[in-house]
This record gives structure tokens, sequence and C-alpha cells, in this order.
């Protein structure tokens, strides 16, 4: 199978992984060489690392980065089965990216969007293929996370649906299924529970260390709120739970003062070197 993944940042880098493990070709589209050029070294690294690690031959990363294709023209989406956007959250720029594709896509093409909070619905809407098209959420590091939220749109097929779920499977992932809803299933529950520690820590009842802990050997997680909220980004907890809030103007899933404190000083986590914590 040919699939096309938008998007060559973290998550569209993983996903590309994925599939291309499972022994399909992908082609990696981006707006740029420069960035297409960064999500395949960030994939051939991770590869030379469970080799180094044991667990690939160099024939088999040798093979898995032959199946990855760099593309910046959307005209190498041609003869694809399977579309999946990972693009920053905007949702117009996403719209604008599915339009296009859907005239240069085969007819019988499915088409995903990873979005962790934005309408599957609207960016369906409108689209020749409307029917094909629905939710593949991933979960980061998509090499290693074996759930896949798969998302039904308004207009949603019953055999995409079953496409979905077995191309999911395909890959060694277990899909989950659900209709579409602010957050889907795993964000409308974890991401709340994050504000809710960050919250805690700006009205000083509790260190971070103290909740981080709490969690970890109270609720029995692997990896506190906070330190997981450095791990997703916190620009990214902030987008969700604002997402949340707009789409059900439930005063529940305001965002706590300190999380926008942090994104407006670029404290974002593990990625910009500093967030709860320092890296």
């Amino acid at each position: 199978m040919k699939i096309l993944v938008a998007g060559s940042g973290t998550m569209g880098a993983g996903i590309a992984q994925v599939f291309a493990q499972a022994g399909h070709d992908v082609v990696m589209f981006d707006r740029t060489k420069e960035l297409t050029a960064q999500g395949f070294h960030r994939i051939e690294k991770q590869l030379r690392r469970q080799e180094a690690k044991g667990r690939l031959e160099p024939l088999e990363v040798n093979a898995i980065c032959s199946r990855l294709q760099q593309s910046v023209d959307l005209e190498d989406a041609v003869g694809v089965e399977l579309v999946i956007e990972a693009i920053f959250e905007d949702r117009a720029v996403k719209r604008e990216l599915f339009q296009k594709l859907d005239n240069i896509c085969p007819p019988n093409c499915l088409f995903a969007t990873n979005t962790s909070s934005l309408s599957v619905t609207e960016m369906a809407t409108g689209l020749v293929h409307e029917a094909q098209f629905l939710g593949i959420h991933f979960f980061n590091p998509a090499p290693v996370m074996k759930l896949v939220e798969v998302i039904r749109a308004e207009n949603t097929s019953d055999e995409t649906m079953e496409r979905a779920v077995l191309f999911v499977r395909a890959i060694g992932k277990e899909p989950v299924l659900c209709a579409e809803s602010p957050g889907f299933i795993v964000n409308r529950v974890l991401i709340p529970m994050i504000n809710e520690a960050v919250d805690l820590l700006n009205h000083k009842i509790a260190s971070k260390e103290a909740i981080d802990q709490a969690m970890r050997l109270g609720a029995n997680h692997p990896m506190g709120p906070l330190q997981l909220a450095d791990f997703i980004g916190i620009d990214i907890v902030l987008n969700i739970m604002e997402t949340l809030l707009l789409e059900t103007n439930d005063p529940k899933y305001r965002p706590s003062l300190l999380l926008k404190r942090m994104v407006r000083a670029g404290k974002l986590g593990r990625k910009t070197g500093e967030g709860f914590y320092c890296y």
C-alpha cells in the first residue's frame, strides 16, 4: 500500500515511520525540502537507535528508509490509498490541503486527519469524497503508542470506518472507535486532568514534585501530569483546552492562567528546554 503523510514534524514523522516499518511505501509531504529532510533524519535517527539496541538489523533499517519518499509536490499523492494529515492545528490550512488532495487522489482513497481537537466534520464538509473522510488520531510517540482513535465524522461511511480499522490493525496498532466530539476520548479525559494539576500548582496547593508523585503513586500513572504536560507540549495542552472550551462552552474547560503565562513566556516543555521542569 502507498500512503501520503502530510506534515513531517514529530507526529508526521512518527506516523510515516510506523507505516514504513509495516512495509508500506510512504510519501512524506511538507512545505519545504528542509522540513521533509528534518522529518526523514528524525526517523533515521530513531531507527539507528533501535539498530544499536539490537532490535533491528542494518538491512532492515535501510529497507525502511528506502520506503520513505520526501516530497514538496502534492501531485505525488497520485495512486495513494490513504492520506493522513499531521500538520499544525489550523483549521483553514487543513481544509485547504484536503481540498487540493480531493482533486488529486484516486477515487478509493481515504482521507484522515490526525487532529487532536478540531472538528473532523468541519474539515470534511464540501469535499467530493466526504464519505471517505475521518479522523485517525495517533499518540506521541507514534511508533511506541499502541492506541489509535478512529473518529467518525458526520458523513463518514461505514465502509470507510471498516477500511480504516483494517489499516490500523495492519500496522500493529489497536483502534478504538468513537463519534466526533471535542477532544474525542483520550484528550477529553486527559487534558482537563493536566489542567487541574496546573491549577493546583498555580494556587500553591502543592509543589510540582508533590503533584506528580501523588499521581504516580496514588493513581499508578507512569508519569505525573506536569511531567506529561512538558512531554506533550504546554502550548498543545493550552490549545486543546481552549478548543474544548470553545466547542462546549463549558467553564470546566477554562484553561489555567498559569498555562497561558507559560506559553507567553515560551516555556513549552521538553521541546524548548524548560516547562514545569528544566531539561
